[in-house]
């Protein structure tokens, strides 16, 4: 550590000076993880530590991205996850600044820029997706159980937000907006969907035609608008993906789930690329050995390919089984990740 901007980066990483994320990320030699400077975790010893402008020069040497302080996610999308975590409590907006340790007004422009949403009311669109989903077992449970105050506190959002009362919202009403795109890519057409919250939709198929008909099959209530310019960034994100670079893990997924299948989307996403692990397995990195055919059934049910890549679990004895776009892609897919 001679040179000045590495004995500047070393400070500022024992400090854990948040002004310098996204500067660069540090790897440590002992345990192959590199982190982002405000990372809370341990220091290492100085002889130990490897510097890196990018998070892809840290990944070209081997290192790998720390599950703690999520290096390659943007704040807006740590922000994200947060808010998920804890949908049916109240957040604040200086509860999650201290949280990300960051001030509340930078917290507040960076999300509302990436996002095109204040964090508060994206806190309050996940409380109606949980509303959504429960409140075909009555009102009342799914008004609190989703973590509204009152009824009129629910009633005063639900219009504003979505222009329908909850009972018009019970039988169906969605008042959601999707837009799409439909791009090449070596696995055929793919077709690409986002609500304004993120990504809804990756699938793959010959025929744009069907492909667009599948998406109205799945939000049969939506609003759809094909419009390229607003997919732009996601687009170049997958065909990084299949020219074998790392996951853009920054671009917000809106991703409709059940507990169960959240927990095991997020545990494929915690597969390197080019390995596999198999259903079994990763029954057992939730805790519920025995469940190999649930998770299964999670891996089918994912609507948004490589972002969440399901084509890295495989049966027990490492086959290729079902894949939701068809066992040759998958098999092409695992091929490019080892290729590269």
């Amino acid at each position: 550590m001679t040179t000045t901007p590495v004995r500047t980066w070393w400070k500022a990483a024992q400090r854990r000076d948040r002004a310098f994320d996204g500067a660069f990320v540090f790897g440590v030699l002992t345990t192959g993880i590199y982190c982002r400077p405000s990372c809370p975790a341990r220091r290492p010893l100085a002889r130990n530590v490897r510097f890196f402008p990018t998070t892809e020069a840290a990944e070209q040497e081997g290192f790998r991205s720390c599950k703690r302080c999520r290096p390659t996610m943007s704040l807006a999308a740590r922000a994200v996850d947060y808010l998920r975590d804890h949908a049916r409590e109240r957040v604040t907006l200086d509860r999650l600044a201290r949280t990300l340790s960051v001030s509340p007004a930078h917290l507040q422009r960076t999300f509302s820029r990436e996002l095109g949403i204040s964090p508060k009311a994206f806190h309050r669109v996940l409380k109606f997706e949980r509303f959504r989903k429960d409140g075909r077992n009555g009102v009342a449970s799914a008004l609190y159980g989703a973590g509204f105050g009152s009824p009129s506190r629910l009633y005063e959002t639900s219009r504003a937000r979505l222009g329908m009362t909850p009972g018009t919202l019970r039988k169906g009403g969605s008042g959601m907006s999707i837009t799409y795109d439909i791009i090449d890519s070596p696995l055929g057409r793919a077709l690409i969907a986002a609500t304004p919250l993120g990504i809804c939709a990756v699938q793959f198929g010959e025929s744009d035609r069907a492909l667009a008909a599948e998406l109205r099959g799945r939000y049969p209530r939506a609003e759809l608008a094909r419009n390229p310019s607003l997919l732009r960034r996601a687009g170049r994100a997958l065909q990084r993906i299949f020219r074998g670079k790392p996951l853009d893990e920054s671009l917000p997924l809106d991703a409709r789930a059940t507990a169960f299948q959240a927990r095991v989307w997020e545990e494929l996403r915690a597969i390197p690329a080019g390995t596999t692990r198999s259903y079994g397995e990763i029954a057992r990195r939730l805790g519920r050995p025995g469940s190999a055919r649930a998770v299964g059934r999670a891996c089918a049910s994912n609507p948004i390919a490589l972002l969440i890549p399901c084509h890295r679990a495989v049966g027990s004895d490492g086959a290729l089984t079902g894949y939701r776009w068809g066992t040759e892609r998958k098999k092409k897919l695992l091929a490019l990740e080892r290729r590269r």
